[in-house]
């Protein structure tokens, strides 16, 4: 291992100091808010139960409402005592770590759809430049291959004005005529 890649390491794992040290107090931050919450529930609850008595001394609920509000409030109660206690805290923190888990998947699949896309980008634009240089390449060796033509060409004719001789070009005139040798 490389003093370079020693290094890095080493920042790596002091930034990830940073990042643990505020989970932790984030962890911390939400306990105490879940606790405070759970307090609110309480009241809540009890705040009903009274609700429920004062409304059925009053006339204003009937027994059967007032022992199914009462009922209600008790559960109220006891959801947010509950919360209060560490094993509430406990289950909120579970249920808020899976919230972040699904988040940061989440966010792994967009990185990912990012990454995919500037792949792809990477990869089209490296078939355009394959493309253009096969281009390249035919229209070389379709000159070559014109000016081959052309040198055999003028070679031909020289031939026929040096030697006057017709025999290759006979000899295709004939072919063109009958179609094949004889």
């Amino acid at each position: 291992m490389s003093f370079h890649e020693i290094s890095i390491m080493i920042r790596a794992v002091n930034r990830a100091s940073n990042e643990f040290g505020r989970v932790s107090a984030d962890a911390q931050s939400m306990a105490e808010r879940v606790r405070t919450a759970g307090t609110v529930i309480a009241g809540l609850g009890a705040a009903s139960r009274a609700v429920a008595l004062l409304g059925h001394q009053f006339g204003f609920l009937s027994a059967e409402q007032e022992r199914w509000l009462a009922s209600m409030s008790y559960v109220v109660t006891a959801l947010g005592v509950f919360t209060r206690t560490s094993l509430g805290v406990a289950v909120a923190q579970k249920v808020y770590a899976a919230a972040t888990a699904v988040a940061a998947k989440v966010t792994w699949a967009f990185n990912t759809a990012l990454a995919m896309k500037v792949a792809l980008l990477t990869l089209g634009v490296g078939l355009v430049v394959a493309a253009a240089a096969y281009m390249a390449w035919l229209a070389s060796a379709t000159r070559d291959a014109a000016s081959a033509q052309q040198e055999y060409n003028d070679s031909l004719s020289r031939q026929g004005r040096v030697g006057g001789g017709r025999g290759e070009e006979a000899d295709y005139e004939r072919i063109a005529r009958r179609g094949a040798f004889q």
